[in-house]
């Protein structure tokens, strides 16, 4: 994966949520960069969906933007979405793994 290449299907969904609602809003990057106390660069990388914010950071972009945080993220939390490599357990997943090793 590259520097151009969205980090995963959720990230690049994220940042075409972010771009959609600030152009709706005539807003820059700049402006919303500068109003919500975050980098340019990095707020650049969140639209293109290459950049990883902090929990905070994206918060203070979703007030910025007037963007309620279940607007931006539904539907995201979807492992189809996440990249290839990063395979999260669910917990019937986990619990099921845990039951065979006790009785396999």
């Amino acid at each position: 994966m590259d520097a151009k290449t969205p980090t995963s299907e959720a990230a690049r969904l994220l940042g075409d949520r972010l771009r959609e609602r600030r152009t709706g809003l005539g807003l820059t990057q700049y402006e919303v960069a500068h109003s919500s106390a975050a980098d340019l660069a990095n707020y650049g990388k969140l639209e293109r969906g290459i950049g990883n914010p902090t929990l905070v950071t994206l918060l203070r972009i979703l007030v910025t933007l007037d963007l309620p945080v279940r607007d931006a993220l539904d539907g995201l939390a979807d492992r189809d979405l996440l990249p290839a490599d990063i395979h999260p357990f669910t917990v019937s997943e986990f619990r099921s793994a845990q039951e065979r090793r006790k009785h396999g």
